[in-house]
């Protein structure tokens, strides 16, 4: 009963989380947005006090729960070792716990934090990479399936569905994910909990707690007749069914061993330290399952990749005859955070990378940076869309605090970059015709067009630029008629200042 309860639950947040990195509505973070804020990594980023006393408290009462309800990536490598137990059962086995491996990951993950290298932190964190998974692969199929549906529901004269752009937004970050998923899925089919028991240092934290939980699996020696089952079932190969005795270190509270035991000898209950001051003389059933295996996770951290050009996507067609050409990313000396985050500083110590904020960018402004000084963080830029001051989206998902929360009227006033005008680039100095766009759609007003020839209003006009009052939104950059560079740029900045 209680392993039917912990399927459904964790059934529930891995759906959720998933369609967290999936909707791009915005409709499901009205009510599902809570799962990203209870993730224990983002929590504690956050500062989220009462989260994270919330996840300690229910460790130290039912072990670690979080691994195997609450966490999806947890879920996730449930469903990828549920596919190995197909093609062989009680496969299983149990092999001593890597303590030195998973205690200096731990190390290299709260240097990261208190350094600020939140790549680091990104990689290791296993919300993020459930995220950077579901959106860099998932999110696509999604999109093509709902496009589908819209096409066929336009042919009806339906409104119920609309389309929407797909493209890469990183090839560097798609990589990572792809590689991410593969080591997952080959460590969970061939050992189970593998990622989760000896590399992930959220796991590691939440272990060194679940020792004391209140309540845990418990062998119960006068009904144990050595036959091992239970140990060839664990997939977090925590239990020593020789010695009678369970890693509760690494036990994820799976009641997998609870509802193999033919002979009810295992159950979930309150501690009891005598459970184990006698073992009866019975020989244990030989371990048919090689363990050395386990050990081949230690090429993991080779994904980390170097840096890659984001792709700039698909063209577009001005009245469906001329092919108007893709706009490029301009060399920005530095980048653009998304308002709320404050500054690079904050980004980069807070910053998971988990793409949530990016999947939920309904104007295609931000993407994750392939740059290795900044990799996998949210950067914006305007080949696509702008940053509209009517939307606040990405600063109302974010579960690390490394954008916060901000309203409308404080959107309109951060100012995230500068616009920088480039004289060889301008229409009317390059085609002699008069242009503007640049004016006409700020919405500040910080754009003005003055002559070129002073004293003389009938010379062609270019723009100026009031740097003190531009926000750095990119409308002007983005709707500049120029190509493939526009004309008129936005300049990040390091730390954003209010106009």
């Amino acid at each position: 009963m209680l392993r039917k309860v912990r399927i459904i639950l964790a059934l529930i947040f891995f759906i959720g989380a998933a369609l967290l990195f999936l909707d791009f509505t915005g409709t499901v973070h009205a009510y599902l947005g809570w799962i990203a804020k209870v993730q224990f990594l983002p929590a504690v980023l956050a500062v989220n006090i009462g989260v994270v006393a919330l996840l300690v408290g229910l460790t130290l009462l039912f072990g670690r729960v979080y691994c195997s309800v609450i966490c999806p990536l947890g879920v996730m490598q449930d469903i990828f070792a549920k596919f190995g137990k197909w093609s062989k059962k009680n496969r299983y086995s149990y092999s001593p716990a890597l303590n030195i491996w998973r205690y200096t990951l731990l190390g290299v993950m709260i240097v990261a934090i208190i350094l600020g290298i939140g790549s680091v932190v990104g990689v290791l964190a296993p919300y993020s990479s459930f995220g950077r998974i579901v959106h860099s692969l998932g999110a696509p199929l999604w999109q093509w399936g709902n496009n589908i549906l819209a096409d066929y529901a336009e042919k009806r004269e339906s409104y119920a569905f609309y389309s929407t752009e797909i493209w890469m937004r990183s090839i560097a970050v798609f990589a990572t994910a792809v590689i991410t998923l593969i080591v997952l899925a080959i460590l969970a089919w061939r050992n189970g909990r593998t990622y989760c028991n000896s590399i992930c240092p959220v796991g590691t934290t939440l272990g060194f707690l679940s020792r004391f939980s209140l309540f845990r699996p418990t062998i119960e020696l006068s009904k144990c007749n050595s036959c091992g089952l239970c140990a060839r079932n664990c997939k977090s190969a925590c239990i020593d069914s020789k010695a009678h005795k369970i890693d509760y270190s690494r036990c994820v509270s799976c009641m997998d061993c609870i509802g193999k035991c033919h002979k009810e000898a295992i159950k979930f209950t309150y501690k009891r330290e005598k459970a184990l001051e006698t073992i009866p003389a019975v020989e244990p059933i030989k371990n048919e399952v090689n363990d050395s295996s386990r050990r081949n996770f230690l090429g993991l951290m080779a994904f980390i990749g170097g840096s890659a050009l984001i792709e700039a996507a698909e063209k577009t067609v001005d009245g469906g005859l001329a092919v108007i050409e893709d706009k490029k990313i301009p060399d920005r000396k530095t980048h653009i955070s998304p308002p709320g985050s404050k500054s690079h500083i904050n980004i980069a110590s807070r910053c998971t990378g988990c793409q949530l904020c990016v999947s939920v960018c309904p104007n295609h402004v931000l993407r994750p940076s392939g740059n290795l000084e900044n990799f996998m963080h949210p950067v914006a830029s305007f080949e696509r869309g702008y940053c509209r001051p009517e939307c606040t989206r990405c600063s109302e998902v974010c579960p690390t605090g490394a954008i916060q929360k901000i309203d409308l009227a404080e959107k309109s006033s951060i100012q995230i970059g500068r616009a920088q005008w480039v004289k060889e680039n301008c229409v009317p100095l390059t085609d002699g015709v008069s242009c503007g766009n640049c004016e006409r759609h700020c919405p500040v007003g910080a754009i003005q067009m003055i002559a070129t020839v002073p004293g003389n209003e009938e010379s062609l006009k270019i723009p100026a630029v009031d740097t003190e009052k531009c926000i750095g939104c990119g409308a002007c950059e983005n709707l500049c008629p120029s190509r493939p560079f526009s004309a008129i740029y936005v300049e990040g900045n390091e730390r954003h200042r209010i106009v």
